[in-house]
């Protein structure tokens, strides 16, 4: 490029030789072909080397160097001084394609041997051997791309070869191994790779090999569903009977094949993929595949032998050697039985379903993500999924158990009982003559708009049924005008739908003597059993024991029933003669403590008239001689009235 350019082999001896300011140190192995070499530095930079960068390093050993000497360097980035191709220093080895011969080592580094990688490992690719060089450096970038396939490979049956970049190579630096690769399923299974000399074994996640079916016949367990014959390439149906562990042994007892698939008619394996295999180390393990959300699943992957073996040691298919697989297998959806019914005691009792399992919902629930496994008896639950049972799951094998209620069957799972909320059932607050009903329906419209009111309807049944008549719902929560509504106290209560229908009652807190008991509370009242006891006119002294019902220990109101002479009196009255009643034939000592309150204890602006009216109860009770007519008059409101006017005239 240049007529006066001369041959040095120091930088001295290019200072001795220089007749200019600087000179250019440049090398044949660049190109120069758009270099300025025009360039000058700045007068403060005038005492400094300047080099600058290549496409591989900062120093491309092309420099500008003052002639009386320099005292440190100034690195340039551009322009960038193009290096060409070389094959001096380099030991290429075979099946390396379009390495560029180009890379340099940076001049100012010590003398070394710069090993390439391949797209496998570090070593593998060109060698660029520094004069005197001794230690080695690993270079990252850039790596070659190694073609050629090595002949240590050991490949088993059933791999698709084509699947594998059979290229790969262990690093240069590793001990002699046996590599072992994996399949798409596990980290074993795969193609090996040995090194003369290696003993040991080392699993390479790399890359994985693609296998192909396991050579596993197909057992499908038919459990009555309509779904057998579903499953392709089944060789032999067995049917389901009571627990899994009696039909796995059976098949295996039964079988003559190595390995085997065991798979399940309430399943679908329309997206399984039948290669899967185990490690190696679990060849001898029973393989567990989950069905949806639930591990113990209803799809197995059997070593004949071995279980035909070892099942017989273990009482329950838990204790034996299990692997479970987090592979999920669908269930096909159970069937639906939807009904209006109570409960759902009478369905359950006379619905024939097909399958282990049916859903069974009065609130048009029509799917469940929850998977009860079919395992044994024990873990076939049944597994309510609202805090009032509107919904729930019934194995099949209950029903034999369901007499007069769900809970008659020992394995109920209540742990998604919270997991929803009942349907809400209507309020319906019933009132008559009381002086502060208006107050108190205010209360509670204010806060629960959608509670409904019933005014004026004489009589206990007719009151409750006008109530009846208003509900929307198959329950109603009947508030009464003498009560306030206690603040916590929030109406989501929901009937249990697991047993037959009853009435709830709730605590109300009587303000005049302090008792709290069922007595005024709210009550949960099942529509058909208020109709029903109507219709048959068999209701006895209490209106609400009549039919089934359960205490609900919760505190729902105050009653404060002392808003005038009359009315306190006409409460106690008839608490009272209902309380006596019950003392004269089934006593208890609640019972007893309760009367004796009411008879002796009150406090308020009308608290004799409370004692007064507890005593006249009692005696009322006593001069009926126990003849239900004649007590039933005290539900009456008119002849309330007139037995209090007999006695005591117009008070109020």
């Amino acid at each position: 490029m240049f007529p006066h350019e001369q041959s040095v082999d120091t930088i001295e001896q290019a200072m001795q030789l220089s007749r200019t300011r600087y000179f250019w140190w440049i090398n044949y192995l660049s190109d120069y072909s758009d270099f300025d070499f025009l360039w000058e530095p700045v007068p403060w930079q005038a005492t400094q080397r300047h080099a600058w960068a290549s496409q591989w390093q900062k120093d491309a050993g092309t420099y500008l160097i003052p002639k009386t000497g320099f005292t440190d360097t100034a690195y340039h980035n551009a322009p960038v001084v193009t290096r060409l191709e070389s094959y001096e220093g380099w030991v290429t080895p075979n099946a390396v394609d379009n390495w560029d011969y180009s890379w340099h080592p940076d001049p100012t580094a010590p003398p070394l041997i710069y090993q390439f990688g391949t797209q496998w490992q570090k070593t593998g690719g060109p060698c660029y051997i520094v004069n005197t060089a001794e230690e080695i450096k690993y270079v990252v970038y850039p790596r070659a791309y190694k073609t050629n396939v090595n002949d240590c490979w050991t490949i088993p049956n059933g791999m698709d070869v084509n699947s594998f970049d059979w290229t790969w190579h262990p690093d240069a630096t590793d001990p002699p191994y046996n590599y072992q690769f994996g399949t798409q399923h596990q980290r074993t299974g795969g193609p090996v790779y040995t090194v003369p000399g290696a003993t040991d074994i080392k699993f390479v996640d790399q890359i994985r090999i693609q296998s192909q079916r396991v050579a596993a016949a197909v057992y499908e367990i038919d459990h009555l569903d309509g779904n057998a014959g579903k499953i392709p390439g089944v060789s032999k149906t067995v049917r389901y009977f009571d627990n899994y562990f009696d039909v796995l042994k059976r098949i295996a007892n039964s079988s003559t094949e190595e390995f085997i698939w065991i798979c399940s008619s309430v399943c679908d394996y329309t997206n399984f993929d039948f290669s899967w295999h185990p490690e190696q180390w679990q060849a001898s393990m029973l393989h567990v595949f989950a069905s949806d959300n639930e591990k113990f699943g209803d799809t197995f992957f059997m070593h004949v032998p071995t279980f035909r073996y070892r099942a017989e040691k273990c009482q329950l298919l838990e204790w034996y050697d299990l692997n479970f697989v987090s592979t999920s297998i669908p269930r096909r959806p159970m069937p639906v039985i939807q009904h209006n019914n109570d409960t759902h005691v009478d369905i359950i009792q006379t619905q024939s379903w097909a399958g282990p399992l049916a859903l069974f919902t009065t609130n048009g629930t029509q799917e469940t993500m929850i998977t009860v496994p079919l395992w044994r008896e024990k873990t076939k639950t049944i597994v309510p999924l609202d805090n009032g049972g509107e919904t729930l799951i019934v194995p099949r094998s209950a029903i034999p158990y369901i007499k007069t209620q769900i809970y008659d069957y020992p394995y109920i799972d209540r742990s998604y009982k919270k997991s929803a909320v009942s349907q809400l059932q209507d309020i319906v607050f019933i009132s008559y003559d009381e002086p502060d009903a208006d107050d108190n329906w205010k209360l509670l419209s204010d806060k629960f708009p959608r509670a409904k009111r019933v005014h004026g309807v004489a009589g206990i049944e007719l009151a409750k049924a006008a109530a009846a008549d208003v509900s929307t719902t198959p329950w109603f929560f009947a508030v009464f005008a003498k009560t306030k509504l206690y603040n916590e106290f929030d109406f989501t209560f929901a009937p249990d739908r697991l047993q037959q229908p009853k009435h709830y009652i709730f605590h109300a807190k009587n303000t005049v003597n302090d008792l709290e008991y069922g007595h005024m509370g709210v009550v949960l009242y099942n529509i058909t059993g208020i109709r029903q006891i109507n219709a048959q006119g068999n209701f006895g002294i209490d209106y609400t024991l009549s039919f089934a019902h359960e205490t609900v220990p919760e505190l729902s109101c105050y009653g404060s029933f002392d808003q005038s002479p009359y009315h306190t009196w006409r409460t106690a009255f008839r608490e009272c003669a209902k309380l006596a009643y019950f003392e004269s034939t089934t006593p208890t000592v609640e019972g007893s403590y309760r009367l004796n309150i009411w008879t002796s204890k009150a406090h308020g602006p009308y608290a004799k008239w409370c004692v007064q009216g507890a005593n006249d109860g009692v005696e009322f009770f006593k001069s009926t001689n126990q003849q239900l007519q004649i007590l039933k008059q005290s539900f009456q409101w008119q002849w309330l009235r007139n037995y209090f006017v007999t006695r005591y005239g117009e008070l109020d």
